[in-house]
């Protein structure tokens, strides 16, 4: 009986700390992805200046993630790349450059692991052919900002983990 006893409590610890791990990945991924569209939000609005400090916030949270996630493993240095190249000037069009290249392995990253907390949109403008993710489904385009605010559409929808 005694066994049977140490035998459950050692699995309940062990799914315990599992679960503990996961929302704490979960919790970082999220970080990450708050401070992503925080530069968005910076590019649409055409703040260099806003988006460049963003992007600092960005690099700290993706600097931040310590999982041993493929994807993320995978990701993680192209993440980082383009958010410092987005920190280091608060020149829009390079900005934009990076924001592109960014927004494409940021979807890759946040599609295979479904740790995103809220609902994000897949979004596209044709006119630049570039995609970013969004947590609005109304199109704030970052590529051209005031320009073209609304220029795109909605490409998929990625519900919210549960």
């Amino acid at each position: 009986m005694k066994i049977i006893r140490s035998i459950f409590i050692v699995v309940l610890l062990a799914v315990v700390t599992i679960n503990v791990k996961a929302q704490a990945s979960n919790a970082t991924i999220n970080n990450v992805v708050a401070a992503y569209l925080e530069v968005k939000n910076a590019l649409a609005a055409d703040n260099g200046k806003a988006a460049q400090a963003r992007a600092k916030v960005l690099s700290t949270q993706i600097a931040a993630v310590q999982l041993q996630d493929e994807n993320w493993k995978k990701y993680a240095d192209k993440l980082s790349f383009d958010s410092r190249h987005i920190s280091e000037t608060d020149a829009i069009a390079h900005q934009r450059e990076h924001f592109a290249s960014l927004s494409k392995n940021f979807y890759a990253v946040v599609k295979s692991m479904k740790a995103n907390a809220k609902t994000l949109y897949w979004q596209y403008c044709p006119m630049k052919k570039s995609s970013w993710l969004s947590d609005v489904e109304a199109i704030e385009n970052p590529y051209y900002g005031k320009e073209m605010l609304e220029c795109g559409s909605v490409k998929e929808t990625l519900k919210a983990a549960k």
